[in-house]
């Protein structure tokens, strides 16, 4: 609206004429006041209803309906003994080894199997335990956000069980940490005391295992040694019978000493014989005599060095005195293979008669005296910051393209 006011004459202007001078008018605008216009009451509803309202609820939600929840925790880990060098070294004493991590790994994989659910919810009904009601202001009905659902299926609770059990693991220390959270600290700590006994009997399963199949080896590699150094004494005793030799070395000393003897009585032969010569005429008969003396022990000394193989033949005494010495040394290898192959199964049925792995717990799990959870502080926060984020991006992206359009 445009305002016209005339200014009134000045008394120290003088008159010049009859008729005082009129200045002119000078229009003047004031500022309207300011509306609400559509876009602005459009803006303030959003506002409440993507800000206020979420916030409003989930603070009433948090405070009047969500349930107390209560953590127990617990941690452990495995442990090993090796007692293979120590029986050895020490006559039986068995060394404490540290953590293994492959069977450690498996226990950290098993800890958020379905298996591991499908146990608790037979041996405990942790769905029961988990959907039971809260106990704020609505004592007879159940906790939809943080309760599990009383008509869920398996599928649902393994789904639903990292919500409620948290592992934590360090794969250099070997530990493992376990974190339950349930609606009742009595709860909490029944289902942490459940998931270390199946975590134990895992363990134990693992061990018999594993003892089990180093007692069917150890019992396999006996069984075969046996059955080497049987074969090798059959054969040393088939070579005793085929030649009526029960030791050819102890027969070859003999023989050798027989030869030497030959060659000795050979030599004295030899001396005699050219001795006579000297000291005779021809055809004296002693020197036919030594010569026949000479020619005969000549005679016997091919024949016992033919005997023993000394002059190429094959089948002679020596030969049969190395194959005799090879059937000797596979039967001592047999041996002592087969002395390490009962060393070795008495060692597996002793590991098999105790416990090598176990699971050693360094914190039993603890009975909570408050609840931990929700934190509803902090959830209520996060809500809030979220909100307030969403709505002010939507409002800067419908204010920008209107600004557009315009």
């Amino acid at each position: 609206m445009t305002l016209v006011k005339s200014i009134p004459p000045d008394p120290a202007v003088p008159f010049h004429g009859t008729a005082q001078a009129i200045l002119p008018t000078t229009p003047i605008r004031l500022p309207s006041r300011a509306r609400w216009q559509r876009r602005h009451v459009v803006m303030a509803l959003s506002f409440v209803i993507c800000v206020i309202l979420p916030v409003g609820v989930s603070a009433w939600y948090l405070w009047a309906r969500a349930a107390d929840q209560y953590v127990s925790e617990a941690g452990f880990a495995v442990r090993r003994e090796d007692a293979g060098a120590a029986v050895e070294m020490l006559g039986g004493l068995a060394g404490l080894s540290g953590s293994s991590s492959r069977d450690t790994d498996i226990l950290y994989e098993y800890l958020g199997s379905r298996r591991l659910v499908a146990e608790l919810e037979a041996d405990l009904g942790i769905s029961a335990l988990w959907a039971k009601p809260g106990t704020a202001l609505f004592r007879g009905e159940t906790d939809p956000v943080f309760a599990f659902a009383t008509d869920g299926r398996a599928e649902d609770l393994h789904r639903y069980w990292p919500r409620r059990v948290t592992v934590s693991y360090d794969s250099l220390a070997g530990l493992i940490e376990l974190r339950v959270t349930a609606f009742a600290p009595e709860d909490a700590q029944q289902i942490a005391q459940a998931i270390v006994a199946r975590a134990t009997a895992l363990i134990n399963e693992l061990s018999d295992v594993a003892q089990a199949d180093a007692l069917r080896d150890a019992g396999a590699e006996l069984e075969a040694a046996e059955t080497r150094l049987k074969a090798a004494r059959r054969q040393v005793t088939k070579f005793r019978n085929t030649h009526q030799l029960v030791d050819p070395s102890v027969d070859l000393q003999a023989q050798a000493g027989l030869l030497g003897n030959l060659q000795g009585q050979l030599a004295e032969a030899l001396i005699a014989l050219d001795l006579l010569r000297g000291e005779t005429r021809a055809g004296d008969p002693r020197l036919e005599q030594g010569a026949r003396r000479v020619a005969v022990i000549e005679g016997r000394i091919a024949a016992e060095r033919a005997k023993l193989g000394l002059e190429g033949d094959d089948a002679g005494f020596a030969n049969v005195v190395g194959v005799y010495e090879a059937l000797v040394a596979d039967r001592d290898f047999a041996e002592r293979a087969y002395a390490a192959a009962r060393r070795a199964y008495d060692l597996a049925q002793a590991e098999a008669r105790r416990q090598s792995r176990y699971l050693a717990a360094w914190q039993r799990p603890t009975l909570a005296e408050t609840a931990e959870y929700p934190r509803r502080g902090r959830l209520l926060m996060l809500i809030a910051g979220f909100a307030v984020l969403l709505w002010g991006l939507a409002a800067l992206s419908v204010t920008a393209a209107r600004d557009r359009r315009g």
